[in-house]
Order: C-alpha cells, then structure tokens, then sequence
C-alpha cells in the first residue's frame, strides 16, 4: 500500500516522511485545496527527502476552468518542478461543462512526457466520473485522485471501487479526502485501492505575541468565488488619491 501525504511545508515534508509516508504531494495554500508550491520549498524538499515529491500544479484557489494565462502559467510550473527534478507532478483542468480539458491536459502531458502526472479532485466535479477516467487513460495520465465525487472518500466508496474495477490496471485509483486512522483500512478493503492520499496533520500554535489582529481572511462558501484584482477599482482609487 502506497501512501501518499499531502504537505504544504518542508517541516511537514520532512515528518511525512519520518511517519513513514511513500510519497508527498507537495502545495501551498492548503486552506483552498491547494496552490503551487514555491520554488524554495520544492527545491528543498526534493534535494533534502528520500521520498517521492509531487508538486501541485495548480495556478489559483476556487474553480478548475481556466484561462489563457492561468494555462501558461500551470505550463511554466511544470517546466519549473522538471528541471529541478520532480519524478512527477499533480494536474487537473475541466470544461465550463464539467468535462476533463482535454487541450490542457493533453499539453500538460506533452510538456512533461517523462514524469508521472496525477489527475486531482478537479476528477471530483466532473459530470461523468466513468467518461472522465475514459479521457484520462486515453491522454496518458498515471493516476487518479479521488474522493469518489463525495464529500470524503468513505462517503464516496462504492464510487471509488467502480473506478478501481473500471480502471483495470490501466491508471491507478488514488482515494483522497478524509482518509485517516480510523477509516483507511476499511477504505482499502471495500474500494480495492493501492495508494491512499492523506493530511495526517495536527494543529500548532506558533511563536509570537498575540495581538488582536486578524491577517486571515475567511474564503467564500461558494468554491467557484474568488477574488480578482478589478480594474475599475484601481482606476477609481487612482482617481480618489489624484484629487486628494
């Protein structure tokens, strides 16, 4: 059983592997599913660990439909992890019609044609999990990431074991989402998996003197919001300053 660790700093890396992780998949911005990681931090990583580092190529938080330069710039991403040396990388685009992107994808996978590339939960909103694995297999992906299109990867089991036995060896199923202690080994036993994708993280309170301050800003509930720089709004606090 491989186990995959989902990390979103070199500290967590480094104790992935202690813990005894198989490989990591490497972010930033975990609290909005995950963003490409800096270049330090997995430069570092892949020099430092002895464990299989896949970065996340993945622009920005909310959607998985991009555009012109969200899509240049996931390519220069993949560029960048294979030049320092990633063995592979996680992907993921999709259609307004919640079909895989298969230009994107394609493209991704001419960029990278040495690395192992994995699919993520972009997979989870797809309108057909079963055409969308189809696609995949067809464009050369290595492997899934899924939670079943379920809220968890339990919620979303008999999903996940669909897959498993539709996939029939020609890409691996990895089960993500709330996969831990209590419910990983069932999770293999029903679904039939052979990697699983987890957090495994505790929280930690930091050094610092508290101050009454709030530096977090709470996402939207809705996951395909987010915020973009407005022109407009530049333009007319350009105007207010002008004439102060």
């Amino acid at each position: 059983m491989l186990i995959e660790a989902c990390v979103d700093t070199l500290t967590s890396a480094h104790n992935a592997e202690a813990g005894g992780a198989d490989r990591i998949e490497l972010c930033d911005n975990l609290g909005d599913a995950g963003t490409t990681p800096s270049h330090g931090t997995l430069r570092l990583a892949i020099e430092q660990l002895k464990l299989i580092v896949f970065p996340i190529i993945r622009p920005r938080g909310g959607g998985f439909v991009y555009d012109d330069n969200d899509v240049a710039v996931m390519r220069a991403d993949l560029q960048h992890a294979r030049d320092v040396g990633a063995p592979g990388a996680v992907i993921g685009a999709i259609t307004p019609e919640g079909d895989v992107h298969e230009a994107v994808t394609a493209a991704l996978r001419a960029d990278a044609p040495d690395m192992q590339l994995t699919f993520h939960r972009a997979f989870d909103v797809c309108r057909d999990p079963h055409s969308a694995l189809e696609t995949l297999i067809r464009l050369g992906i290595n492997r899934v990431l899924t939670s079943g299109q379920a809220e968890d990867a339990w919620e979303g089991r008999e999903v996940i074991a669909a897959l498993v036995k539709q996939a029939a060896g020609r890409i691996t199923v990895l089960a993500g989402g709330g996969v831990n202690e209590e419910n990983a080994a069932e999770l293999v036993r029903v679904t039939g998996v052979t990697e699983l994708h987890v957090r495994g993280a505790t929280l930690r309170g930091d050094a610092g003197p508290r101050r009454n301050i709030s530096f977090r800003k709470a996402l939207p509930k809705d996951e395909l919001a987010r915020g973009v720089t407005d022109a407009g709004r530049i333009t007319a606090i350009r105007r207010a300053v002008g004439a102060a």
